[in-house]
């Protein structure tokens, strides 16, 4: 049997993610014939879901510092590669994240700062497990949050300061520009307009993922 393949989608707040993995998902089970294996970050196993507490809710008392929170992003994603990713690809099972290590890289690296850390404990714990394809959905901050705002009460990382997601989206495009793999689609647009570039990238792609 084949290995899977994996897909992720990432993007800024408010940029449109869980539309498009229901786009993607339904992309991929005509395409493979086979729903995907959907996971998220952090998250996805029972123990990394806890991880996902600990960096989401803010803690005035004991406020996570910006290492530890990096660390523990990580210590989700290997437990999630581990028990759920590698295992489902071996299976020749698809897999679709909505975020990975491209995400961490972003926010962490760039936005906290942290790029030599980030760079470091990636090297180590990922020894180069990556996505087959990434879509990174591009979009302002401001509109980004704007739209993030209107679904509710924003979690801890919502709630920084526009610096930080200018930081992040900086990061995201220039790996972009360094990585075929990562596809940059417009999330500004109307989401019907995003939708069909999606599509078309998507399907464009699949059939060379060999």
């Amino acid at each position: 049997m084949s290995l899977g393949k994996f897909i992720v989608i990432e993007g800024l707040e408010g940029a449109g993610k869980s539309s498009a993995i229901e786009l993607v998902k339904q992309v991929i089970t005509e395409f493979t014939e086979q729903e995907p294996v959907c996971t998220r970050e952090p998250g996805g196993t029972p123990l990394a879901e806890k991880m996902r507490d600990l960096v989401k809710i803010a803690d005035e008392s004991d406020p996570l510092c910006d290492e530890a929170e990096c660390l523990l992003f990580y210590a989700a994603r290997t437990q999630l590669i581990a028990n759920v990713i590698k295992p489902a690809l071996n299976k020749g099972q698809w897999v679709l994240g909505d975020r990975h290590n491209l995400s961490s890289l972003a926010y962490q690296g760039g936005g906290r700062g942290l790029m030599t850390l980030v760079q470091s404990i990636s090297d180590i714990s990922l020894q180069g497990f990556k996505p087959d394809l990434t879509l990174y959905l591009d979009i302002d901050p401001r509109l980004g949050l704007a739209r993030a705002a209107q679904r509710g009460e924003l979690d801890r990382i919502e709630t920084q300061k526009i610096a930080f997601f200018d930081r992040a989206r900086e990061t995201f495009l220039s790996f972009a520009d360094q990585d075929e793999s990562i596809v940059v689609i417009d999330a500004s647009q109307p989401m019907e307009k995003v939708h069909q570039d999606i599509r078309s990238q998507l399907n464009q792609h699949l059939a060379n993922l060999n």
